[in-house]
């Protein structure tokens, strides 16, 4: 006898049912069973023989896969990492590395690079130098638009060359 319904949900449960009960049924082997059960009755008769003893598995081979090979590396991680230090020998390290460094203030114009940018590392030199330093690198800079007087005349149009862009480093670190 076949259904016929209008309801697609009705349809969908019909065809995952039937691809369900396909599946299962082209599973091939299932899981070995126990013997079964008898409830406290004993058959009467001879005995079968007890199944000889099973042999141990042998070992598992080494498996290929992406997760042995990463057990792998992890096993050699401690070989291949450095000690780790403790903070007291990190801060030491580190204050070995560092060059002793002061800050200066001032007012240094950065001169024109060849490309026309300001190249304000001239200048923190110079004001590092100013202040008894051999060198220094910049921490502060401060731009000002210089105009000629001509923007000042009434009436008279603005043209491009008539103001510059000044750039002055203000604050520098001077190593000794």
């Amino acid at each position: 006898m076949m259904v016929r319904s209008g309801n697609p949900a009705v349809r969908l449960a019909t065809l995952t049912s039937a691809a369900l009960l396909l599946l299962l049924g082209a599973g091939g082997a299932g899981w070995p069973q126990s013997e079964p059960r008898t409830l406290g009755l004993q058959e009467q008769g001879p005995k079968a023989a007890p199944p000889p003893p099973s042999t141990p598995a042998p070992a598992p081979e080494e498996n290929p896969g992406l997760i042995n090979e990463m057990g792998k590396l992890f096993d050699k991680l401690p070989s291949i990492l450095p000690p780790i230090k403790s903070p007291s020998e990190t801060m030491n390290d580190l204050s070995r590395l560092a060059k002793p460094s002061t800050m200066v203030s001032g007012r240094v114009a950065c001169p024109a690079s060849s490309n026309g940018a300001p190249d304000c590392k001239l200048a923190a030199d110079q004001l590092c130098r100013s202040k008894g330093y051999p060198e220094g690198k910049s921490l502060n800079a401060d731009s000002a638009e210089k105009c000629s007087a001509k923007v000042l005349i009434p009436g008279r149009q603005r043209k491009p060359d008539d103001c510059r862009t000044d750039t002055f480093v203000t604050s520098a670190l001077c190593q000794n």
